[in-house]
């Protein structure tokens, strides 16, 4: 597998706690978390741009209470 360009998030600033995304050869998007880098799930853009407006229209705020 080749060495992955991974981006830290622009929302994890100067964090301790940071989300990296790449983009795979294989068209998917990889995601990691700074504490547990060798954990990395992987998605289609499709099902992470789902998730990202889903988030921005509130349809997961019911599970944060």
């Amino acid at each position: 597998m080749p060495a992955l360009n991974w981006q830290k998030s622009s929302y994890s600033a100067e964090a301790a706690s940071c989300v990296y995304l790449a983009a795979a050869d294989d068209g998917t998007i990889k995601l990691r978390e700074s504490d547990d880098p060798d954990v990395i799930l992987t998605t289609t853009p499709e099902s992470l741009r789902a998730l990202i407006l889903g988030a921005k229209a509130g349809e997961f705020d019911r599970l944060a209470s």
